[in-house]
């Protein structure tokens, strides 16, 4: 019965990659793959297309591309005819002209346990505030922010080395078995759908310009998880000397000081910060005009100016 469902799928970063790599390997046919538009890049600002337009013309997938699905996009959906639409960190919302049209309806990939974290940095919001778990849901979507009937839920532990990066990686993985196993209870007419309960919801918005200066003033494991939480993106920073210095793994440690103390600089015992309760034990970090790099290699080459009582603040 699957393969005879006609699929659309909407995607736009790598997130959503190994969901339409499923559809393609369990045999569904995909009609076509719907993403946002190419965007400029790097310091040329040369147009790069979205990931999941490269991967479909990988293999061989009409892409469609909408700046905002409008009219033009309705119209071609009702083109294509799709039994099932699937989106997976598409980043628009779709009217409800365009999701009524498939008969199956819409169901959408989300990076989080909902109700918690809906909106769209619910990865990195689940690691900045400390949370011991998060995973993958898949829902039938609506018209107002992930806010759908629950599918099917897999939770995902986030472990002390995690990044907002690597965390990332692995819910991409687990999103794609979360929503084959959607798909299978929806062709055996075993999926239960189970209404979200309002007043436990929670969310995680898009981060506003200037977001992940650290605060040393609070606790050591508060700035710890804001940096693992912020890397790769939207990146955490504190400054130092008038330097912005970009701060991309950190975990507490044991030391007193002044939030923001420079208590250890040395390349082989690292580069250890007084928080306001702890400390902050900086593992990675990118200096303005040097690379990413190891506290120890960056303290043994450019860093060896830093010293103990030097601060980092404004």
């Amino acid at each position: 019965m699957k393969n005879n469902w006609k699929i659309v799928f909407l995607g736009t970063p790598a997130f959503a990659i190994p969901s339409l790599e499923m559809l393609l390997a369990e045999g569904y046919e995909v009609a076509a793959v719907v993403t946002q538009p190419d965007r400029p890049s790097g310091r040329g600002h040369k147009l790069v297309a979205p990931p999941v337009k490269q991967c479909a013309e990988a293999h061989g997938l009409p892409v469609y591309q909408y700046e905002k699905f409008s009219r033009e996009g309705f119209v071609d959906l009702q083109a294509w005819a799709p039994d099932l639409m699937i989106t997976a960190a598409f980043g628009q919302i779709l009217p409800t002209r365009v999701l009524s049209l498939p008969r199956f309806g819409c169901i959408n990939v989300h990076a989080s346990l909902l109700p918690k974290y809906r909106g769209a940095a619910p990865i990195e919001r689940a690691l900045i505030d400390g949370c011991k778990q998060t995973g993958i849901t898949t829902m039938y979507t609506v018209r107002a922010i992930d806010a759908g009937d629950i599918l099917e839920q897999d939770v995902l532990p986030i472990l002390s080395e995690d990044t907002g990066g690597s965390l990332r990686e692995k819910l991409a993985v687990l999103g794609a078995e979360t929503l084959r196993r959607t798909l299978s209870k929806l062709a055996a007419g075993t999926l239960v759908r189970t209404p979200q309960r309002e007043e436990e919801a929670t969310y995680a918005p898009m981060f506003e310009r200037g977001f992940g200066e650290v605060d040393f003033a609070g606790p050591a494991k508060t700035a710890a998880d804001l940096i693992r939480g912020a890397t790769p993106e939207p990146g955490a920073y504190a400054f130092l000397e008038g330097a912005k210095v970009k701060l991309t793994f950190a975990e507490p440690a044991e030391g007193t000081g002044q939030p923001g103390e420079i208590l250890l600089a040395d390349p082989k015992g690292g580069l250890i910060v007084a928080a306001g309760e702890g400390a902050v034990r900086i593992s990675r970090l990118q200096y303005p005009g040097a690379k990413e790099m190891p506290a120890g290699d960056f303290l043994r080459g450019k860093g060896k100016f830093l010293r103990p009582g030097m601060r980092f603040g404004r």
